[in-house]
């Protein structure tokens, strides 16, 4: 990176840390640091004149003459800590205080600090300083925000993208960012425990498949250089899960990264994360009995109460929980009765309803379709859907009292889906049926149709016990406990599109003469431009073809005549 490419503050700093190698100090040790406390514990269990050593970022600094205070910041929080000349420079050479401290170290720096604890005289649990060291120089400035003297705050950190792409200083400069990454870990610890509370067995499965099974969703294909043959990127592990089943096991889950090639939005990442758990000799009535359970216990654990907020609608999570069928959800919210209906009757039907359709989508498709446009939002406190039409299921077992239906459900909570579960299919010749629908599906054009795995159906060709299983999206679940309508806030590094760098372009004094003129007036016509400047026929055509060809300026002809225009 050229020095023309740094900010005045990356110069200063870079600058900082040559006068720091050139006085004998290292900026980047690589020494253990004996830390023993956290900003938050010294808060918590306060004992005047303890001893401390601690370490993190220096995120103020306020120098007055021979002492100064500071705060510095760990992965607990933030302390203030004071610094007295004489005490950390106890010879005759104050070089490390007046130069080094004062004028060398920027905010953002690790330091780490020994002292003891102590009070100030307006009461603020503070750090005496008797050693400081330098453990890691910043040689980018942090956007923190600033605070006025009414402590209102200007320059904050909140751009969604930059905070997206910039994690990492998103995490330093906006606290409360932490706190949904912790309340993310802690769901998925609690979903653990209450599962091990049951004995089933947390297993993993593979990520790259030659069948992408287990869901209709359309994925990321690789190809395996020894093999020879094309991969995909898992877009469910369910498939896999139920062998288990197959081999013995009585319950089995597992938190699995899934990956699926659509569209990103506010609700949808191409990574994202699921939980799947499958439990022999049980169905849907009983899953949806677990699961509401667990959803209980974990916003118990998570957020200290089953009564949470979300976008300004007050939810309880408290069991039990609404259970209405499909069919009448579609029949209350439009009025429009789809049972027994056939694919032109439905397409018909969303016409009706200003759904729009394809020649690809079958009866599945336009029922997901009706229920996903007119009932999904209005589903704000957790309800069951339940008993969905056989097309739209391929994995799961037909109703026991409507063979045109299946025994699934999915749990619908602030007008989104947060999980979906089955009375597992575990016939094999209908799951071959299923599949072999699903195949004319994909003939139709129907990109996200499943694949027919010959080694599923030989598994269950050996024999299945009954089985429900239950898939939850992790991420949606912490949207949900933390109130953020975005699935980028609860991940650390969603997916973005590619950075675009900004090129420099150097212009020489006739280029930016014209430029500059252009960026005041905007428009102009190409011979009253040129009659502003007193340059020959060659400077003038070549400054116009270099701020065209660099995108600065665009000539365009109308009616005859040549119109200059900044880009």
């Amino acid at each position: 990176m050229s020095l023309i490419e740094l900010s005045e503050q990356e110069i200063q700093r870079r600058e900082s840390l040559q006068k720091l190698r050139d006085l004998g100090i290292d900026p980047y040790p690589a020494a253990l640091f004996p830390v023993n406390s956290s900003a938050q514990e010294i808060k918590n269990d306060f004992e005047d004149g303890k001893h401390v050593c601690i370490a993190g970022r220096m995120m103020s600094q306020r120098v007055m003459g021979k002492a100064s205070f500071a705060e510095l910041q760990d992965a607990s929080g933030r302390i203030q800590i004071y610094i007295n000349r004489d005490e950390i420079c106890p010879d005759e050479d104050k070089t490390f205080y007046n130069e080094i401290f004062k004028k060398l170290l920027d905010l953002g720096d690790f330091i780490g600090v020994e002292g003891k604890v102590f009070k100030t005289q307006v009461g603020e649990i503070s750090i005496h300083v008797t050693k400081l060291t330098l453990l890691a120089k910043a040689l980018r400035p942090l956007p923190l925000p600033k605070i006025d003297a009414e402590g209102r705050i200007h320059d904050a950190f909140t751009d969604a993208e930059m905070r997206s792409r910039q994690r990492y200083v998103d995490l330093v400069v906006n606290p409360h960012v932490k706190d949904t990454f912790v309340k993310r870990s802690k769901t998925i610890s609690s979903m653990r425990r209450f599962f091990d509370g049951f004995d089933y067995l947390e297993v993993e499965t593979p990520i790259l498949q030659a069948i992408p099974g287990g869901a209709a969703a359309r994925p990321f294909i690789t190809h395996h250089n020894a093999l020879d043959i094309p991969l995909y990127l898992r877009i469910a592990n369910e498939m896999y899960l139920k062998r288990l089943i197959v081999g013995g096991f009585e319950g089995v889950y597992e938190f699995a990264k899934d990956f699926r090639n659509e569209g990103m939005d506010r609700t949808h990442n191409p990574e994202f994360t699921m939980l799947e758990i499958y439990v022999s000799y049980k169905d849907y009535n009983w899953m949806m009995d677990f699961t509401e359970k667990m959803i209980e216990k974990v916003a118990h654990d998570v957020c200290g109460s089953t009564e949470i907020e979300v976008g300004g609608n007050k939810i309880s999570l408290k069991a039990p929980y609404k259970r209405i069928s499909m069919r009448d959800a579609i029949l209350e919210f439009t009025g429009k009765d789809i049972n027994g209906k056939s694919e032109k009757e439905l397409k018909e039907i969303c016409k009706e309803l200003g759904i729009e359709t394809d020649s690809s989508m079958g009866k599945g498709k336009l029922i997901d379709e009706i229920f996903g446009e007119k009932c999904e939002a209005h589903f704000i406190q957790p309800t069951f859907i339940t008993d969905y039409p056989i097309e739209m299921s391929p994995l799961c077992k037909k109703h026991r009292d409507n063979p045109e239906l299946t025994e699934r459900f999915e749990l619908m909570i602030n007008g989104k889906e947060i999980a979906n579960a089955y009375s597992e299919l575990n016939d094999p010749i209908d799951q071959r049926e299923r599949f072999e629908e699903q195949m004319s599906l994909s003939e139709k054009g129907d990109d996200e149709a499943m694949f027919i795995d010959q080694d599923f159906l030989r598994a269950l060709e050996y024999g299945m016990p009954p089985t429900s299983g239950m898939g939850i999206g992790i991420d949606r679940l912490v949207m949900l406990l933390t109130n953020n309508i975005s699935i980028q806030e609860v991940l650390f590094f969603p997916q973005m599109r590619p950075e675009t760098k900004s090129v420099k372009v150097e212009l020489n004094d006739s280029e930016k003469i014209i430029f500059e003129t252009m960026k005041e007036l905007k428009e102009l016509q190409l011979f009253q431009l040129k009659e502003k400047f007193e340059m020959s026929n060659k400077v003038w055509d070549t400054s116009i073809k270099t701020l065209t060809k660099h995108n600065l300026i665009k000539v365009t002809k109308e009616l005859e005549e040549l119109w200059v225009r900044l880009s």
